[in-house]
């Protein structure tokens, strides 16, 4: 069974599907995150979702660089949660089903051309509080502490 976060499903309501993959990415005493302006400023795992005939590991390359200009070295997955939210940028209810994985950041190679997005260094030891949803707060949370092995 996959572990669930976020809104409570609402009665009636259908919700499509929508696999994606993050990234929690340490860099000495930093967590590298995105900060998405809107509807309201949140910080995330860099991250999205996978397109279609996509290779999730190659949707993670592409997203962490449109969101943050950054070429990362991957490590291992971590886990899977999902969370069920609307996603108001594409008037959409979804069950986002979110692989997380760890790795470093390696080098910024460009500037984030996502529109919305732009990089942020979190100190680590407040990332996980300032995360905007409960699920990438739990995980971090687990990282930091040790539940998935040495980070």
């Amino acid at each position: 069974m996959i572990r669930r976060y976020g809104e409570a499903l609402r009665p009636g309501q259908s919700y499509t599907r929508r696999p994606g993959v993050y990234a929690i990415l340490i860099r000495g005493n930093g967590l590298l995150a995105t900060v998405q302006m809107a509807p309201a400023p949140e910080f995330q795992l860099p991250g999205g979702g996978i397109d279609r005939g996509e290779h999730p590991i190659a949707a993670l390359h592409r997203e962490v660089m449109e969101e943050t200009g950054w070429r990362i070295h991957l490590q291992r997955q971590l886990c899977v949660f999902r969370r069920f939210t609307y996603m108001p940028e594409y008037d959409l209810w979804a069950e986002k089903i979110c692989q997380i994985y760890l790795a470093r950041p390696v080098r910024r190679l460009v500037p984030a051309t996502e529109a919305g997005h732009m990089p942020v260094w979190l100190p680590l030891a407040d990332a996980a509080g300032l995360l905007g949803n409960a699920g990438d707060q739990s995980v971090l949370r687990r990282a930091l502490s040790g539940g998935f092995g040495p980070v």
